[in-house]
C-alpha cells in the first residue's frame, strides 16, 4: 500500500467514472474518492449545474427508447460527443465542441468548480480524476499539484481535451493505444500521455488467473477449446481440469447507470425461464444502486438473483463477488468492456452513444466478446455458443490480449518523484 497519497475524484454520473475511481482507492487519501458534484460543502450553484447535467444525460439515455423521436433526439445529443473515424488523420484536427465551450463558459461566468479546487489547494497532493471536467476545473483554477486524468473508454472524443490542448499541463492515463493516439491528434503533448490501461479492482485482478481456470472448464462443456488450444491454456493458466462441469452456467446481466436497457432483461428472463427452472443456468440481474430497477427485476422472475445495494461502495463489493462466480457477462459496451481482461467473456448489447460504439468495435477486434443475437431466442444461441467453446475462446482472448494492471500502472505514475 503506497504511503504517499493523492486526491481521487469522480462524479455521480453513471457508473463508469466511479468504477474507475473505486479501483484507485488504495491511492486515495482517506481511502475514499471525492464526488466532485456532491462533496460536503459544495456551493448550491455548483450543485445545481451538476444536477442539471446529470438529469439531462439520464433523461436523454432513457428517452432513446421512445419510437422514432427518441433515436432522433439522442442522435442530436450524441453529435456533441461524437468520436470521428480514426482515419484519415485529419480527423484529429478538431475545434473545441460546443459542449466543451459551455464547460469553460460556466467556469468563467459562474465560478463553477472554484470552491472545490480552492479546498483541495489547501493540501495540494497529486489530483487524479476520472472525469474530464474536473481536470479542466483544476487547471483553470490553478491547482498547485499535478493533475491526472484517467480515460474511461477505449477511445476519446474531443471533449476530453481542453480548449488549448497544446498548452495543457494535464497528464493523461490512456486506457488503450488508440486513446493515446487520439489525444495526441487532438493536440495534447506526447509527453503528457501515458498508456496505462483501465484501472481494475485489485480484488479481481489478484484472483483472475484462478477464476479463469474454473471458468474455462465451465465454458467448454464439450472440451473442444481445451483440446484444440491446450498448450496456450497451459502456458497462461497452468494445469486446467479436463472434467465436464455440472454446475449451472452463470450468466450476469448488467444495465447502465441510467437504467436505459433494463427492458432487455425481460426478454432474457422469458427466454431462459425453463433453463433456470431446470438448473441449467443461473441468471444474475445487476440493478446497481437503482431501487426501481431492482424492483422491476424482482418482478420478472423469483429464480433470478438480483444484485442491488443502497450505496455505491456496497454495490461494487457485491458486484465483484458476483463477477468472480460469473461465467458470462452480458452488458452494453460501457467501461465494463475492460473487465474482459479478467477472463470474463462478454455478450454485447446495443451501444448507446458514440463512445460505446468504439468500445464495441475494440472488444470485438480483441475477440473477447460477441454481439447479442435476438434476446427472445437466448435459450437457443446462448447454449450453441457455449457448446462450441466460443465463450471459452473469448475468455482466453480477453485474458491474454488485454491489460489488467491499469490501477498499479497509474499508482506508480502518480506517485513517481
Amino acid at each position: 500500500m503506497p504511503t504517499k497519497k493523492a486526491w481521487v475524484l469522480a462524479v455521480d454520473m453513471g457508473y463508469g467514472h466511479q468504477r474507475a475511481a473505486h479501483a484507485l482507492l488504495l491511492l486515495a487519501k482517506g481511502g475514499k474518492a471525492i464526488s466532485a458534484n456532491s462533496y460536503p460543502g459544495i456551493p448550491a450553484t455548483d450543485r445545481k449545474i451538476w444536477d442539471t447535467a446529470r438529469s439531462f444525460y439520464e433523461t436523454i439515455s432513457r428517452f432513446k427508447k421512445v419510437p422514432v423521436v427518441g433515436d432522433l433526439v439522442f442522435a442530436l445529443f450524441d453529435k456533441f460527443q461524437e468520436i470521428q473515424e480514426f482515419y484519415p488523420e485529419t480527423h484529429g484536427i478538431e475545434f473545441p465542441t460546443m459542449q466543451l465551450k459551455q464547460v469553460y463558459g460556466l467556469m468563467k461566468k459562474r465560478d463553477w468548480g472554484k470552491h472545490l479546487i480552492e479546498k483541495l489547494n489547501k493540501e495540494p497532493s497529486p489530483l487524479v480524476t476520472t472525469f474530464s471536467t474536473v481536470a479542466f476545473m483544476a487547471e483553470h483554477w490553478g491547482y498547485q499539484g499535478d493533475i491526472w486524468l484517467v480515460i474511461t473508454d477505449t477511445d476519446v472524443a474531443r471533449a476530453w481535451a481542453p480548449l488549448r490542448p497544446n498548452m495543457t499541463r494535464i497528464r493523461y492515463c490512456a486506457s488503450t493505444e488508440v486513446a493515446a493516439q487520439r489525444l495526441e491528434r487532438y493536440g495534447v503533448p506526447h509527453h503528457h500521455i501515458f498508456q496505462t490501461g483501465f484501472p481494475l479492482p485489485e480484488e479481481l485482478t489478484l484472483n483472475a488467473k484462478e477464476d479463469l481456470k474454473r471458468r474455462v472448464a465451465s465454458l467448454d462443456p464439450s472440451l473442444r477449446y481445451r483440446k484444440l488450444y491446450q498448450e496456450l491454456v497451459k502456458s497462461y493458466l497452468g494445469r486446467v481440469s479436463f472434467k465436464t462441469e455440472t454446475a449451472p452456467l452463470s450468466l450476469t446481466f448488467a444495465v447502465g447507470g441510467a437504467g436505459a436497457q433494463k427492458d432487455l432483461a425481460s426478454s432474457i428472463v422469458k427466454s431462459l425461464e425453463h433453463d433456470m427452472r431446470d438448473g441449467r443456468v443461473q441468471l444474475n440481474l445487476v440493478a446497481g444502486t437503482r431501487k426501481e430497477t431492482a424492483a422491476y427485476f424482482k418482478e420478472l422472475s423469483p429464480l433470478a438473483n438480483v444484485i442491488f445495494a443502497k450505496t455505491m461502495e456496497e454495490y461494487f463489493h457485491e458486484f465483484h463477488k458476483t463477477l468472480r462466480k460469473t461465467d458470462i457477462l452480458w452488458t452494453k459496451p460501457s467501461e465494463l468492456v475492460f473487465y474482459a481482461a479478467l477472463g470474463i467473456p462478454l455478450i454485447l448489447a446495443s451501444p448507446i452513444g458514440s463512445q460505446e460504439v468504439r468500445n464495441r468495435e475494440w472488444v470485438l477486434k480483441v475477440g473477447a466478446g460477441i454481439d447479442q443475437l435476438d434476446p427472445k431466442f437466448t435459450h437457443q444461441w446462448l447454449f450453441d455458443f457455449w457448446e462450441n467453446g466460443n465463450f471459452a475462446e473469448a475468455a482466453m482472448q480477453g485474458f491474454v490480449e488485454m491489460e489488467r494492471g491499469g490501477a498499479e500502472n497509474i499508482t506508480k505514475l502518480v506517485l513517481s518523484p
